[in-house]
Formats: C-alpha cells, sequence, structure tokens
C-alpha cells in the first residue's frame, strides 16, 4: 500500500488546497528528506497566485527547503540517513562556461527546482544528478533548521552586495522594503555603509525596516521618493540604488536617485513583457553603472547559508511568522499585506513561537 503525506498542492492561480497525496519513492541514486522547514518565497507567491504552469496542474511548489535525509539510494556520506541539510534549489552543472569562471547562477544545464515537486510537503525527494551536482549543505545539530530556511533568498542579496562592493562612505538607497529589501541593508551596514534609506509604499513594512539600522525610511505614497532620496542625500544622490521590486516606474525613478558615477542595480525582477522608460540620457550624461542581478555563483551561496546560522545576522528578527504548512494561505496573505517579513513552514511540526 503506497504510503501518503501532507502537500499543500496548487490547482490553479490562488487555488492552494492542503490535502494528501502518495509519498513519493526514493529515486535511483537519490534521497528522500523529511521536511523540517521551508521558507516561502516571493516567487512562490507569485507562482502560486499566478497561472505560473500554464494550466499544467496539480503542482507542488517550495524552494528554500531543510530537512532530514530519510531514505537513500547512494554511498555518499552527505546524504546517508540522519543528516540535517539545507538544499539549494538549483543545481547548477559546474561543467560550462559560465559555471567554471565563477558565475554558476548562469548555467546554461542548470536543473531548475521547478521541475520536480517541492517542498510544500512532508518529504521531498533529489535525483541522482542533485547527487552529483551537490549544491547542498549540512547543518550542524544543535542548530535551529528553520533560521537556514533564509539561506536561499539570502544568497542572491548577499551576492549583489558583495558584486557592486557597498563599503565605507556609500550611501545606499533601496526601492522595496520586503524581505530582500531588509537583507539588502541589513548586509550594506555589515559591510560599513555611511547611511542606507529604504523606499516602500506601504508604512507597516517600512516601520519594521526601522528596526533593522536603516538609516532613513521613505513612503512614496506621501511624499516624492525622488526628492525625498536627493534631500536626504545634500541633493547629490545615493551612490547605490538598488530597485528590489517588480515595478518598472521604480526602475525609472532608481536612475534619479543616484548621483553622478553612481551604481544603479535592477534586483528585482518585473512581469514578463514588461518594459521600462528609462531616460537614457540619465545614464549617459551621468556616468552612471545599471547593473542586473540574479542569483549567486557557488562560493556566495555556502557563505550565505553560513550567514544565516551565524549569529552576527538577524535571521530570528527577519522570520517574524512560523506557521504549519496547513496555514500556507495565511501566509501568503501575511506576507502580500506587509504584517509578516519572512515566513517559514513547518511541514511536519505544529506552529511555534519565534
Amino acid at each position: 500500500m503506497t504510503e501518503s503525506m501532507n502537500a499543500a498542492v496548487m490547482y490553479g492561480p490562488g487555488d492552494v488546497r492542503f490535502e494528501d497525496v502518495p509519498r513519493p519513492a526514493c529515486p535511483e541514486g537519490g534521497f528522500v528528506l523529511k521536511v523540517e522547514a521551508v521558507g516561502l518565497c516571493g516567487s512562490d507567491i507569485r507562482n502560486l497566485t499566478t497561472d505560473s504552469r500554464s494550466g499544467q496542474y496539480p503542482f507542488i511548489y517550495g524552494h528554500e527547503v531543510v530537512g532530514r535525509v530519510v531514505e537513500t539510494d547512494t554511498t555518499e556520506e552527505l546524504y546517508q540517513v540522519g543528516r540535517l541539510l539545507y538544499v539549494y534549489p538549483e543545481a547548477a552543472c559546474l561543467k560550462c562556461e559560465f559555471c567554471r569562471s565563477g558565475h554558476s547562477e548562469q548555467c546554461i544545464n542548470v536543473e531548475h527546482y521547478t521541475e520536480h515537486p517541492g517542498g510544500f510537503a512532508q518529504y521531498i525527494t533529489y535525483t541522482r544528478s542533485r547527487v552529483e551536482r551537490g549544491a547542498v549543505y549540512p547543518i550542524p545539530e544543535g542548530a535551529d533548521p528553520v533560521l537556514a530556511t533564509l539561506a536561499e533568498p539570502l544568497s542572491s542579496t548577499y551576492a549583489c552586495i558583495e558584486n557592486v562592493g557597498v563599503g565605507l562612505h556609500d550611501t545606499v538607497a533601496i526601492i522595496g522594503a520586503g524581505p530582500i529589501g531588509i537583507m539588502l541593508a541589513v548586509l550594506s551596514k555589515m559591510r560599513g555603509a555611511r547611511s542606507v534609506i529604504i523606499v516602500d509604499v506601504t508604512q507597516a513594512r517600512l516601520d519594521k525596516a526601522g528596526s533593522f539600522g536603516v538609516d532613513h525610511v521613505v513612503n512614496a505614497r506621501t511624499s516624492d521618493p525622488v526628492q525625498e532620496v536627493l534631500r536626504l542625500t545634500g541633493g547629490g544622490g545615493a551612490s547605490i540604488v538598488i530597485s528590489a521590486n517588480p515595478s518598472t516606474e521604480a526602475q525609472g525613478e532608481a536612475l534619479l536617485m543616484a548621483r553622478p558615477t553612481g551604481t544603479v542595480v535592477f534586483f528585482g525582477g518585473v512581469a514578463k513583457g514588461a518594459l521600462s522608460e528609462l531616460d537614457t540620457n540619465i545614464i549617459h550624461y551621468r556616468s552612471l553603472w545599471v547593473y542586473g542581478h540574479y542569483g549567486a555563483n557557488s562560493m556566495q551561496v555556502q557563505r550565505a547559508f553560513e550567514l544565516s546560522l551565524d549569529p552576527r545576522f538577524p535571521t530570528r528578527q527577519i522570520l517574524t511568522h512560523i506557521l504549519p504548512l496547513s496555514e500556507i494561505n495565511e501566509a501568503v496573505e501575511l506576507t502580500r499585506s506587509g504584517e509578516a517579513i519572512k515566513v517559514a513552514l513547518l511541514p511536519n511540526e505544529r506552529s511555534q513561537d519565534v
């Protein structure tokens, strides 16, 4: 008789049902994790609330996965029964030109997490190719596995701040006060930025951002965000501006917030097909560097994982809500409203206090 498990199954846009489904069998050469905790990502919310799979349902999402090996079909020591692991969702080939040049985030043979059922379930399987490609990190016994759910979004923000070289004397303006914006702000301060400004349209998010050492918050609904950033920087503009949201309008405003010779980062992806109207004369005459950021290379993934467990990083403060998987729809609404910064879901446990 086939064993069953609980899972949050998507049947269509906004139609996510917590129900019993067959527990997956261990794949040849792979392993099975009992999911201890899984993060709810902004991309998960987008996928769950839109026709992300063009009608190909039902499907189980969830990619910020931490779990314990309960079944294995490999002799590799890392994947033996009992090991507590964080699994990075994208499995790069490690052989193509981009991987070998330190840009595994642009791997042309990557195994995408959406190719297999995800971690919004009590159990998840990983294939032989995952074993061969790695990007799996053991969690020390005694460490809270919930903290490691932040490692994946942290990796991309860590990579962004490292790649653009935030440092002493920089003024960093971040458009977007969600979890990504807050992590960008915290990392900027950790690297010595002189001042960090966060812009958002939701006051609840801005209020939370203020508790992370942000120097200034700007509500774009009640004031002109460009003029406010210019005012806060003595008229000169920010040396680094990061658009960390899905708005094309914000990308245009980011150019206007930057000082001459500054750097503008387009971090947040916008809707497919959406085009930004950019005054390229601003880029030209102010000698701006415009940088598109996505993902993280393999070393940055490892460093971000280690930082997620490091008490110097405010992981527990960012993870504002820890809920059972059965409350995934409530978790989506908490995040979209700004009441939650980041939510972790527990497929095999009851809810707990942060």
